[in-house]
């Protein structure tokens, strides 16, 4: 799904490179620990497959290099490796594509925006404390009780704008 014009990685400074990965892995790894949580073999892996591809996965696309690697051919494998990591906070849903990244600060508990470019996939988490902070205020003033919220915004990232100009 992602076809990332940027060879560095994510449009975000703070995940780019094998060496920021490495980095995440290592702060996902601690979480998991923290809580009393198992990364398995397929989990970590399936982590892992998020990092490399630098932006968002379907889950066919993790299920079909899962498989390559020995680790089955049967959707659930992908799938609950794949809820397990979003329930834990080390990978987002992105409802828009139909698809998963992972966690670019696994370490923290926050609130994250997702900035898709429209032209290549690349997905971006962004801070989101300032958004969800107004979007809850602006639910309560509605008489609306807010349980989860996603913030999807898609424009075009740094990549793209440059190949445009």
């Amino acid at each position: 799904m992602t076809n990332h014009a940027n060879p560095s990685g994510f449009c975000c400074p703070g995940h780019s490179g094998a060496a920021s990965a490495h980095a995440i892995l290592a702060q996902a790894e601690h979480r998991a620990k923290a809580r009393g949580l198992r990364l398995t073999p397929v989990r970590r892996r399936t982590l892992e497959i998020l990092l490399d591809a630098h932006g968002a996965l379907g889950a066919y696309e993790v299920l079909e290099r899962l498989a390559a690697e020995g680790f089955g051919t049967q959707p659930p494998v992908a799938y609950r490796a794949l809820n397990f990591l979003v329930e834990h906070g080390l990978a987002h849903r992105i409802r828009r594509l139909n698809a998963f990244t992972a966690c670019t600060h696994p370490s923290e508990e926050h609130r994250a925006a997702f900035l898709i470019c429209a032209r290549c996939d690349s997905v971006t988490e962004a801070a989101a404390a300032d958004l969800t902070h107004a979007l809850s205020k602006a639910a309560e003033a509605a008489g609306f009780q807010l349980d989860r919220a996603t913030i999807e915004a898609v424009g075009l990232c740094r990549a793209c704008i440059g190949a445009t100009g």
